[in-house]
Order: structure tokens, then sequence, then C-alpha cells
């Protein structure tokens, strides 16, 4: 498929126009508004979900498949933090605290990506692997590296605010809720098996797409909140939180052909690696590295990598993918 027909297919797609719709609707200064316990129902009901149908199609999946995706994902969760952060204390000058939160959102994972991404190569007759979602909660602990990287850093500069002990930071971010979901949700698929998944399929499985869509309706409300703070912080966040996610996200594309994922698992995994953290990350954040700006971290993550990656990185990362794909 072309190119300009990926991008037709992607921007046509239910989930990308309720994303723009969110967007208008804020622009516009609408009264549309989710409730905060509905908006906290629905993204645990989409973690859970995709958690739970990769659990029942992983108990499928044999070891000798998974294990170089693994590994691939526990390097990703060392390299796209450190990659961050050099970009940037080198490039946008920041300080250790703000280049290091910066670090840990682009380290970690978009939930939200992710399944996006999924229904993407999905809708494209290419679906990714079963265990990718095991991929995902390996690849959250970016945040513990990219928070290590700012304890060594301050406590070699002699200054700064202090910042928390590894040990509590880990517990933290196991303690975290999509981690949690995650985690819980592929053990739970994994034992009760597809014969055991199929009385909840149509909660889980069926119901999952028209939910997601609610939430990027939201998810483009919050993004054009994100994009007034985006004007007041200067063209070099706009760069920053474009180019950073195509750098990591074709990376992360031809790792996943090199462990010998599918076209369109390469394409997901990718995906995955160009994202960033918008929800546990910050909060690890704030706890951790209050001195570090959220207008900074946040804005980017948020307002300009997340509606990049929904409206022209999947595009871009899949097309590579394709292209990788050809003998």
């Amino acid at each position: 498929m072309e190119a300009f027909e990926l991008l037709r297919v992607n921007l046509l797609s239910p989930i990308v126009l309720a994303f723009l719709v969110g967007m208008a609707a804020t622009l516009i200064r609408s009264e549309l508004e989710f409730p905060q316990p509905v908006l906290n129902a629905i993204s645990i009901y989409l973690v859970f979900s995709i958690a739970l149908q990769g659990g029942t199609e992983l108990a499928e999946v044999s070891l000798a498949q998974a294990w170089k995706p693994v590994l691939a994902a526990v390097a990703a969760a060392v390299v796209l933090p450190l990659a961050a952060y050099t970009s940037a204390r080198r490039l946008l000058k920041l300080d250790v605290a703000n280049a290091a939160g910066l670090a840990a959102l682009f380290g970690s994972v978009s939930s939200v990506t992710f399944l996006a991404a999924v229904s993407f190569a999905e809708k494209m007759g290419t679906p990714s692997e079963p265990y990718l979602p095991a991929l995902v909660s390996i690849m959250e602990w970016g945040i513990l590296v990219a928070l290590l990287i700012a304890r060594i850093a301050l406590n070699g500069a002699g200054g700064g605010a202090p910042v928390r002990g590894l040990g509590s930071i880990a517990v933290e971010t196991l303690r975290g809720r999509s981690v949690i979901l995650i985690l819980g949700g592929l053990a739970i698929g994994f034992i009760i098996g597809p014969e055991g998944f199929k009385p909840i399929k149509p909660v889980f499985g069926d119901a999952f797409r028209g939910v997601l869509v609610l939430f990027l309706l939201e998810m483009g409300m919050v993004a054009a909140r994100q994009l007034k703070e985006f004007f007041r912080l200067g063209p070099r966040l706009l760069a920053f939180g474009t180019l950073q996610p195509v750098v990591h996200g074709l990376a992360g594309v031809a790792l996943g052909h090199a462990v010998g994922l599918s076209t369109g698992g390469a394409f997901v995994f990718g995906a995955i690696c160009g994202s960033a953290s918008y929800i546990d990350a910050p909060a690890a954040v704030r706890a951790t590295l209050p001195q570090a700006n959220p207008g900074i971290y946040l804005t980017t993550s948020l307002g300009i990598t997340f509606p990049f990656n929904l409206l022209l990185g999947l595009p871009l990362y899949y097309q590579f993918s394709l292209w990788l794909s050809r003998p």
C-alpha cells in the first residue's frame, strides 16, 4: 500500500477522527467534558482488556518464539531513555532534572499509542504477535533508567534537590497502575486461555474498539489544552517532540525485524519505542524530581508527540516496516 493511502486510511479511522473532534471541542471552548471517574474506568478497561487478550494468546506461544523480542524490549528500556536524555541535554540545553523528566516519558511507553498501533496493524491485515503486551510492561521500566540517570548526575554535581533511592523508585514503578493492569491481565489471560476467555469476550473483546474511540475523544481535548502551553515554550520542543519519536520509532521497527517479529509486530514494536508516556511516567517524575517542570515534559509528550504519532507517526512506521519486509 502506498504511503499516501496509508495516511488516508489512518486519518479517516474512527480513532483519529474522534481525537480530532476532541481537539476541536477544546479549541472552540465547548462544554464537552468527561467526569474523572468515568475516565479512570475507561483507562483501566482499555489497558486491562489488551493485556487480557494478549495473555490468552500468549498461552499458545512457545518461549522459543518470544525470547529474542523480550531481550529487545529490555535493551530498548535502557537505550531509549539514554538517547532522550542525551538529546535533551545537548540539543535542548536543559538542566539535569528537566532532561531526566523528558527521558522518563520518552523512555517509557504510551499505552494508548500501543492500542492504536495494534488496531492499525489489524486493520491493515497484518496483526501483531500476541505477546507484545508483555514487551510493553518490560519497557515501562525505562522510567527507572531515566530517574537513575538523574540520581547519578545530581549526586555527582553535588547540588540540586535530593532524589529518592532507586529501590523506592522501583517499588513505585511496579505499583503503577499500567504495570499492575498489564501484568495482571497477562497472567489471567494466560491461565484461562482462549476457551476461558470466550464467556467474557463480548465485554473485553467486542466492545474494546468502541471504548477506545471514546477515550481518544477525551485525549483530543487534553492534547489541545497542552498545545496552548507549547506556544509559550517555543519551537525547540516541537522539534524534539517530533524528531525524537521518529528516531526511536524507526530504530524500533528495524530492531523488531532483526529479532524476528512479523511486519505488523515490528511496526507495533516501533510504535511503542516511538511513543512517550503521559500517565505513569509523569507521576513518577513529579514524585522523584519535583524541580522538573511539567510544562516541559508533559507538554512535549501529550501536546506534541502523542498527536504526531497518532496522525503521522503510525503510517510512517508501518510504511518502514513494509519496506523492510520486502525480499
